[in-house]
């Protein structure tokens, strides 16, 4: 249990008499100076995963923060040295807040700590307890006294009344525990009743009533939020309060910027997808399925589920991704008396889809494939050298898909395209390097964006001039167009040897566990996959991540079987969230930029190149030229300018935010905060 914190009224007024005689000049006039406070986080670091989660959300959406670590021997002591001093006559705050992993880690009688209370009431600075025990050391009664301590899986907690007018304002209400398991604790941690001075945000029931799960304790000239329930940074009910957490911390006012991002690419528009054999347990054209010559089998999108498609983005509001292969079509259309109702459908409605090229005819980009062996391998000449797809080859699969679309009348952006399996770019272990090729016939097309595989390359990189796009692949299979042959491939991947599966499972403990039984192959696909997989996405995005989804055009075939995952993601979100909170469907060039942007700023961060500070009612930031600072201020913001100003940024939930640039003429960003 953590120990009560015992710091007195007495000893808080000596701590700050003492940071103020070491941190400020001494006369009366230039104690009056509004204090400069730098726009970055201290984090005092237990090794927990509570204060882990906040730092990573710190981390990911791009607010600067200095990390001690408790348990190193070599950290710098927290005195008030440490945490302020003077810059051009002005006192300065070096932290806008403070992170600890609970409200007192140092223990009774810490100077540490009383030199952080003296810090943050001379500077109005807040501070996060990451994880505690309801006290009144917290304003909270202990849990004997109409709270509660224990299991938390599953909990219907709400955010209150004063949580939604303040930290948590873009939140719909409800924030139930996470139960992915009944045979898993996930969740422990305490409830209390407020005591005078704690406003709860965030309640649950107890007992006959209702007590506290997150709030704000004000005290002594201070402010805490105390949090009581422990988490990690992949748990929904914190994903969910992360955001407030950091504008309660900053005061409205920080470096970063985040939004909720959801984008669905579907693969193989127009082609056919190979079917998967549950007899052979394997996928009949594929090389690596033994005994399948002659069982080949295929799946392709109808008229009908394209005008299912319509429908359901309307039913929805949310935008497809189209990844074609226009010479995959003409190919079907041939061999099938030359009609293609598909295709017929979707260029009738081409105007309600977002598309993308995925090459004509989707073949393999990189080396030359050696099929013979399992697994293949790379053709090599007589000198050894590896043989690639040449260059010309490789640009008339870009520019013939961009043909047939524009004699369409498809709209297209050329910079953007994905290969058929991302191939051209490297492929481990057969394919060690990117096709020396692909770089050039990219940039012969103007393609400035190309799609990865993020479960292989989960950052953005170049090839040439083009920049790669991270792209999640969803664990609904290409080669399945029913439920029942997901839920039979799903069991002979995820099963032991025992129960009928591949073992896969067994061999890679690491990476997989086997299911405890083989899915029943007629509820299986809907009962169990669906939710988890719909966990999986919405985990994306809920931590500030813009990569796309990915699925292929089997599964808007048949039995349709990526919409009951995509209507879960849909509903749940948006029960989650308030309007102000919208998920954002984004071109996968609007999420190269927003890649490209982060890698600059982190980068910017980690040189020391930033800095960002508020005086008062302005915000000033400067970064390396040509790289641009994501910034978050309160509603109402103006960002000056050489003459006059303008309104900051764009609205997302409940708060004003950009990537930002100087103005002409101006060498850092000035922003002015309502008053």
């Amino acid at each position: 249990m953590v120990k009560k914190n015992r710091m007195n009224r007495a000893a808080a007024a000596f701590a700050v008499a003492a940071l103020v005689s070491v941190a400020t000049p001494a006369t009366a006039a230039e104690t009056a100076v509004t204090p400069r406070i730098d726009l970055k986080v201290l984090v005092v670091d237990d090794g927990g995963s509570s204060v882990e989660a906040i730092t990573a959300e710190l981390r990911d959406t791009g607010v600067p923060y200095t990390r001690v670590a408790l348990g190193d021997s070599g950290r710098p002591v927290i005195d008030a040295a440490f945490l302020a001093d003077t810059v051009d006559g002005r006192p300065r705050a070096r932290y806008q807040g403070v992170v600890l992993p609970n409200e007192n880690p140092f223990g009774d009688g810490s100077a540490e700590m009383a030199a952080l209370v003296a810090y943050e009431t001379a500077y109005g600075i807040r501070q996060v307890d990451a994880y505690t025990w309801a006290h009144p050391g917290v304003g909270l009664e202990y849990t004997d006294n109409g709270g509660y301590s224990g299991q938390l899986d599953g909990v219907p907690a709400a955010v209150t009344a004063a949580g939604k007018a303040g930290p948590f304002g873009y939140l719909a209400g409800q924030v139930a525990f996470e139960d992915n398991s009944p045979l898993i604790p996930e969740s422990y941690g305490f409830m209390g009743r407020p005591r005078p001075g704690y406003t709860s945000y965030l309640d649950a029931p107890a007992g006959s009533g209702r007590a506290s799960l997150v709030g704000e304790y004000a005290h002594d000239g201070r402010s805490e939020l105390v949090v009581t329930f422990g988490y990690n940074q992949h748990q929904r009910q914190f994903r969910l309060l992360a955001r407030g957490i950091v504008e309660w911390l900053t005061q409205g006012v920080h470096l970063g910027r985040s939004r909720n991002y959801f984008a669905v690419h579907v693969d193989d528009v127009l082609a056919p997808d190979a079917r998967w054999n549950k007899e052979l347990n394997c996928t009949p054209g594929d090389y690596a399925c033994p005994g399948g010559e002659g069982k080949e089998s295929t799946v392709r999108m109808t008229a009908a589920d394209a005008q299912y498609a319509v429908q359901w983005q309307q039913s929805k509001n949310f935008k497809l991704d189209m990844l074609f292969n226009a010479g995959s079509g003409e190919e079907w259309k041939a061999e099938n008396g030359g009609t293609d109702a598909l295709t017929a459908q979707l260029v009738a409605d081409r105007a309600k889809f977002r598309w993308l090229n995925h090459t004509y005819t989707h073949p393999f980009l990189g080396c030359v494939q050696d099929t013979t062996t399992v697994p293949w391998t790379c053709v090599k000449n007589a000198q050894g050298a590896v043989s690639w797809m040449s260059r010309a080859e490789i640009s008339a699969q870009i520019r013939d898909n961009v043909n047939w679309a524009a004699g369409k009348g498809i709209a297209l952006d050329r910079t953007e395209l994905v290969t058929g399996e991302h191939s051209g770019l490297k492929t481990l272990p057969q394919q060690d390097q990117d096709n020396p090729n692909l770089a050039g016939a990219l940039a012969d097309n103007g393609v400035k964006w190309t799609g990865s595989d993020n479960s292989r390359e989960p950052e953005q990189r170049p090839v040439g001039a083009a920049r790669t796009v991270p792209r999640h692949p969803m664990n609904v299979y290409y080669n399945t167009g029913t439920n029942a042959e997901m839920a039979d491939e799903y069991n002979w991947i995820y099963t032991s040897r025992a129960d009928g599966g591949s073992g896969v499972c067994e061999d890679n403990p690491a990476t997989s566990s086997c299911l405890p039984a083989p899915l029943d192959t007629a509820t299986g696909y809907l009962s169990y996959i669906v939710p988890q997989e719909a966990r999986t996405a919405l985990r994306h995005v809920l931590a500030n991540d813009p990569r796309p989804h990915y699925v292929h055009q089997s599964n808007l075939a048949e039995d349709r079987t990526l919409y009951p995952v995509l209507d879960q993601v849909l509903d749940t979100y948006r029960a989650l969230y308030a309007p102000s909170a919208p998920i954002v469907n984004q071109s996968m060039k609007d999420t190269g930029v927003e890649l490209g942007r982060r890698a600059a700023w982190d980068k910017a961060l980690a040189a020391g190149q930033v800095t960002a500070y508020r005086v008062g009612t302005t915000v000033t930031v400067k970064a390396p030229a040509g790289v641009l600072a994501p910034v978050t201020a309160p509603n109402g913001t103006k960002k000056q300018l050489l003459l006059g100003t303008s309104d900051f940024g764009t609205a997302y939930a409940g708060t004003r935010s950009a990537w930002a640039g100087p103005e002409l003429l101006q060498s850092a960003i000035t922003l002015k905060l309502p008053s």
